[in-house]
């Protein structure tokens, strides 16, 4: 075992313990690649030899640090590389390291029975296509020809799911550091079943952000928005925009497209979290010049908005539908 992907298990709102926790890794590595909000890459291979342990056993070492040091637990999963690492972070648990074997054999068998979505980068909608040609598990993936696969999903696609499912990982650790980002987060008081209530707070964090964005007269490149759900899972998409913006209008089109690319049906989600990253100064950003009379209205209201935020309250003013 060479790479780990580790999920800090972070309380709300306290995603700025990330870097801390990265500084952390990077105690046993300087190959740490930063996975925001709340998870990262470290590659262990020289870590095992300096230490004279395997990837688990260091796992665990940062597992204990994790909870002393900041009172956060994690779940790791460790593999031959990134991919295979990021899928053994998804049938690992709490106090217990997931590891995917290293031979060519145990690969196979380790990824065989998981569902399609358990590859990163399969989303809903892939999976949902592959599986009503029965393509339901990996080990089927894996056996089907890769013709089929790129009749179903596309020439590209399909040849890299076919690598994939057969364990090849070609994907390497690229250190970086966590972008500089402005975060909310809208919990529910209960699981939330009802889209037209996640929706809303989509719209409310999107408000929030892009509020917050213009008071620091900064603008944002990408939007990520994580949906936490009542088994304690998360799913993470994030969407580069068309140019940076502070735009809550903007903000609010780019979040509710990504939670409908999710096909959520009847999905127990217990919050939602949406971040504003790659942030930049709002007089260096170029803009796509518009005549569009309604669109230099609706920034005329928001800029008004904000000048009666400041003086009343971030309550001051709100979109209708969240009046309720």
């Amino acid at each position: 075992m060479t790479i780990v992907c580790v999920r800090f298990q972070l309380p709300p709102q306290a995603e700025t313990a990330l870097p801390g926790l990265l500084g952390l890794l990077e105690e046993f590595t300087p190959v740490v690649e930063a996975l925001p909000p709340d998870a990262a890459l470290a590659d262990l291979r020289g870590a095992e030899r300096y230490f004279g342990r395997g990837a688990v056993e260091l796992a665990s070492v940062i597992r204990v640090r994790a909870l002393a040091l900041y009172g956060v637990d994690c779940v790791i999963g460790a593999g031959p590389g990134p991919m295979l690492a990021r899928v053994a972070l998804g049938a690992a648990r709490p106090g217990v390291t997931c590891e995917v074997p290293g031979d060519p054999e145990g690969i196979a068998e380790f990824l065989a029975d998981l569902p399609v979505g358990a590859l990163p980068g399969v989303g809903t909608a892939t999976a949902r296509t592959l599986s009503e040609y029965g393509l339901d598990t990996l080990g089927r993936v894996a056996a089907a020809p890769l013709s089929t696969l790129q009749r179903l999903v596309g020439a590209r696609t399909g040849r890299e799911l076919h690598e994939k499912a057969n364990g090849v990982d070609r994907g390497r650790v690229v250190p970086n550091g966590v972008s500089r980002s402005l975060a909310t987060e809208r919990p529910f008081d209960r699981d939330e079943l009802d889209p037209d209530r996640h929706r809303r707070a989509l719209l409310s964090a999107a408000e929030e952000l892009g509020a917050r964005l213009r008071a620091l007269e900064k603008v944002c490149r990408t939007l990520t928005l994580t949906v936490r759900y009542a088994d304690r899972s998360s799913t993470t998409r994030t969407r580069t925009l068309k140019e940076p913006t502070a735009h809550s209008a903007a903000l609010t089109r780019t979040a509710y497209g990504m939670y409908e690319a999710l096909g959520l049906q009847r999905a127990r989600v217990r919050a939602l979290v949406l971040r504003a990253e790659s942030l930049t100064p709002a007089d260096q950003a170029s803009y796509q010049l518009t005549f569009d009379p309604v669109d230099e209205k609706v920034r005329r209201v928001e800029q008004t908005a904000d000048r009666i935020r400041a003086k009343f309250g971030p309550g001051a003013v709100v979109p209708g539908v969240l009046v309720a």
